[in-house]
């Protein structure tokens, strides 16, 4: 049957992720720092809502594009953080979960051999589904010595005439780094300059703590002269710890909404009518449950970055999301290795960082949306392991 398997689905490599967790569900007492998940059940608002909903029979279609008091939301939502107006009527879709959103926007923009420009380490949904639109993906590396920052002249230095998307994910998955105002300022004029497009998807755009919380989040479309070049992708399932609802949505200016509605128009119809009740109880009573979740995060944050600071792991200071991301090259293993025999050796399960792109080797993603208790335990079984790989090295 392979001749029937198109060139695309062959051209496409299995997740980087998925692996090694499909590895650990046949093995006891797994420690997981893999999946990014919430370990919190959704807020009981959310699910009050979703069960109210079914009982009184609101199990048909939405509008195609989703409840309108949940656009409406939405819309106030991002007025209110961080003053963006998009109207709900005919600037906001509301998606099955994030990467619907990110995958209809680059449908929507897109034509077959256009760039699109990616900052790596990233999430590795990003290029597949900008190579599922026809674009020729150039990623940009980033450094832990620049903060994993993507800065303008990095931008700039790989823009060609072809280039018609940035893609940006900040709070960044997987290392955690945060965009400051300044460097965010720096790349909107490189964008202008060279027409670009610019997709941010700001999922986690609620979950950011130390200085970057001080600071707040800076919304991209918020800047001088991205609005109408901006495409802004987000949802419930990182901030709401609502990932099985499979809510998001993606906001953009009036033209661009309007194709990104038809590609979401003939995909899937609508998003899942009981997750956008339940959406809208999350952002009707829920901030309070955001806020205990993030502070939460923010602790464990602090004890794991220590911890493995602690057992020998240069780790980068994450400021957003709910990642960090050790450098293990002191251990002489490649991260794939490092991988495996954590696993193998103390059933802790991490995440390979070149899965993320080139600048992630050497590195491993390690996810701190886990219970104090279970990385109390992985901190002991990592620091144990790498005095292991180090005693034999020597």
């Amino acid at each position: 049957m392979s001749k029937h398997i198109s060139t695309r689905a062959n051209n496409t490599k299995p997740s980087g992720i998925r692996r090694f967790f499909e590895i650990a569900a046949t093995m006891d007492n797994v420690i997981s720092l893999g999946i990014g998940e919430p370990d919190f059940v959704s807020p009981k608002p959310v699910v009050d809502a979703a069960i109210a909903s079914l009982r009184k029979g609101h199990t048909s279609y939405t509008s195609n594009a989703g409840l309108l008091r949940l656009r409406q939301l939405i819309s106030e939502s991002l007025a209110r953080r961080y003053g963006i107006a998009y109207a709900p009527e005919n600037q906001i879709v509301v998606t099955v979960g994030g990467s619907e959103a990110m995958l209809i926007a680059l449908l929507a923009t897109v034509d077959p051999g256009d760039e699109v420009l990616i900052p790596e380490p990233c999430f590795v949904s990003y290029g597949p589904l900008a190579e599922f639109a026809g674009a020729k993906v150039t990623y940009i590396p980033t450094r832990v010595e620049t903060g994993f920052q993507v800065t303008a002249q990095d931008i700039a230095a790989r823009v060609t005439p072809r280039s018609k998307v940035l893609f940006l994910g900040y709070p960044n998955n997987p290392t955690g780094a945060v965009l400051r105002r300044d460097t965010l300022e720096d790349i909107a004029r490189v964008a202008i300059d060279n027409d670009l497009l610019v997709l941010s998807d700001e999922i986690y755009d609620r979950l950011i703590y130390g200085q970057a919380a001080e600071e707040g989040h800076v919304s991209l479309p918020s800047l001088g002269g991205l609005y109408e070049r901006a495409i802004l992708t987000g949802g419930f399932s990182k901030n709401h710890a609502m990932t099985g609802w499979r809510v998001g949505y993606v906001c953009a200016p009036e033209a661009i909404s309007d194709a990104m509605y038809k590609m979401h128009q003939y995909a899937v119809m609508c998003s899942s009518t009981m997750g956008q009740v339940a959406a809208v109880a999350a952002l009707e009573a829920c901030d309070d449950d955001v806020e205990r979740m993030r502070r939460a995060y923010d602790q464990r944050r602090r004890f794991i970055v220590d911890g493995l600071r602690a057992a020998g792991l240069p780790t980068f200071e994450p400021e957003g999301a709910f990642y960090c991301f050790p450098d293990i090259t002191s251990t002489g293993l490649s991260s794939e290795a490092f991988a495996e025999r954590l696993l193998e050796e103390e059933q802790v399960a991490c995440v390979p960082g070149d899965a993320f792109g080139p600048s992630g080797a050497g590195y491993v993603r390690c996810s701190y949306a886990t219970s104090m208790e279970q990385l109390e335990e992985a901190v002991r079984r990592i620091t144990r392991f790498v005095a292991r790989c180090r005693k034999i090295n020597k």
